[in-house]
């Protein structure tokens, strides 16, 4: 399993980033690797992001030094997005068989975690996101049909999309953890828009089905004083409270989002239409 930490960066130091400091801080560029466990341990609301990606072996979740924890889940829970080939997963309260596109939320207590692919030759890629948690609650797996799907934006405005909505309160019971998936039509580009910010919650993206040698020009920052950072498939960034969190890309794709904080309201944002943003 490979570990990494990324502090919290204020605001006003952020404004003075280069584009290599940018990327450094936010930019998640490598999630998947065959056999392998790679997590980043963020110091915003203390949200890890994650991927697993099993081809011949079993993975295990284990804790790593900073968790300072006997089970990786002993004081969290933990999300779980296929985004490869189908997947297997084992855990002290039941094994869950995960597609394309699926979602697992694991509670807070749940131990012996392992990460299988059913057909090696076409691995899982398990996107995962985990928050701190104080209350234990079931484990239950999520399809496309059972999440709280809204379609937003329009063709003439080139955002028009589906959100799914998987690991909500609305779907299931979590201590702060939220996940979901949106996908963009054809000829929409524009995830997000109008952009927005939540002081109580920090937040997280990942793009995948993201065509090869297209690109994902991601916006951040103060409204005021937007940043942008260009993606590839499967990468993920890390977005602040204080940050806008929007897209454009050359294409359509899908993105999935994740959030922690402190509240479980979905509409809780602070929106910033086009033509006042800078």
């Amino acid at each position: 399993m490979k570990t990494e930490m990324r502090y919290a960066v204020h605001p006003g130091d952020f404004k003075c980033y280069d584009t290599e400091k940018i990327r450094k801080e936010f930019l998640i560029e490598r999630l998947f690797e065959k056999d392998e466990i790679i997590l980043v341990y963020s110091m915003y609301d203390r949200f890890i992001v994650g991927g697993a990606m099993p081809g011949g072996k079993t993975l295990k979740l284990e804790p790593f030094n900073e968790l300072k924890a006997e089970n990786f889940l002993a004081r969290r829970e933990l999300g779980i997005i296929n985004a490869g080939g189908k997947a297997e997963i084992s855990t002290s309260r039941g094994v869950f068989t995960l597609d394309y596109k699926e979602a697992l939320y694991l509670g807070k207590g749940t131990e012996n975690v392992e990460f299988r692919s059913v057909t090696p030759g076409n691995p899982a890629r398990l996107y995962i996101n985990s928050a701190p948690a104080h209350h234990e609650h079931p484990c239950r797996k999520i399809t496309v049909k059972e999440a709280e799907v809204v379609v937003l934006g329009s063709p003439e405005q080139s955002n028009h999309r589906t959100v799914n909505k998987l690991i909500v309160n609305s779907v299931l019971e979590t201590c702060q953890l939220q996940m979901g998936m949106t996908e963009l039509k054809p000829g929409s580009v524009w995830n997000t828009m109008p952009v927005h910010t939540h002081a109580r919650r920090m937040e997280a993206y990942f793009y995948f089905e993201v065509p090869e040698k297209e690109g994902i020009c991601h916006f951040m920052g103060d409204p005021d004083e937007t940043r942008h950072i260009w993606m590839k498939n499967e990468q993920a960034v890390l977005s602040p409270s204080w940050s806008i969190h929007s897209a454009a890309g050359t294409s359509n794709y899908t993105f999935i989002w994740g959030m922690a904080g402190e509240n479980l309201d979905y509409g809780d944002m602070d929106v910033r239409y086009p033509d006042t943003l800078k």
